[in-house]
């Protein structure tokens, strides 16, 4: 395991969700951590390379607490920025996490080609679970939502989420799911 670059990358995907110009705030910063801990979990269960799945859930949203106006196609610029750290390093597993990256957004369908990519997609989606207060957040300083709009805004991405899973994630994480929407709701 290159702990090296695990820990290079969780400082400074730290430091740059503490940034003021992160428009996300560092509720980011909780959703990222949530999307490594599930990430290295699916990892774990389904047989993956838990390194990559790991470097390349830290560097899943890079692009968007770097420059909001990255946003839209954050997956993208993520995958440049992660090629540009990487190379940095040495690293030699800099396609597959770049693949990772460029395949985890579900609001964006692409056909996942390893396991790898479904770990991170899976953990980026199933993280909104455990980053509640981060989504109100969202809902209620960023966009400025009132509060039936905010729950609704809340409650639609969550059951996005959960139904952007692969079928074995969703087997999964389905306790997690109705344990959360009976609190939204």
């Amino acid at each position: 395991m290159r702990n090296d670059i695990i820990e290079y990358l969780q400082s400074e995907v730290k430091r740059r969700c503490e940034s003021e110009s992160n428009f996300f705030g560092m509720g980011c910063y909780y959703h990222i951590y949530a999307v490594v801990e599930n990430a290295v979990f699916l990892a774990e269960k389904y047989g993956a390379d838990v390194e990559a799945v790991t470097i390349a859930a830290w560097l899943h949203d890079i692009a968007s607490v770097t420059d909001y106006s990255l946003y839209d196609e954050h997956h993208i610029h993520g995958a440049r920025i992660a090629e540009e750290i990487l190379c940095g390093f040495g690293y030699d597993k800099t396609e597959l996490v770049k693949r990772c990256i460029l395949n985890h957004r579900g609001s964006k369908p692409t056909e996942k080609r390893s396991i790898e990519e479904i770990c991170v997609a899976d953990a980026d989606a199933i993280s909104h679970f455990d980053s509640v207060p981060s989504l109100f957040y969202l809902a209620y300083v960023k966009r400025k939502l009132s509060i039936a709009d905010g729950i609704e805004f809340v409650r639609g991405k969550l059951e996005r989420s959960f139904n952007k899973l692969s079928e074995q994630s969703k087997a999964l994480y389905s306790d997690k799911y109705n344990e959360v929407m009976k609190v939204i709701r």
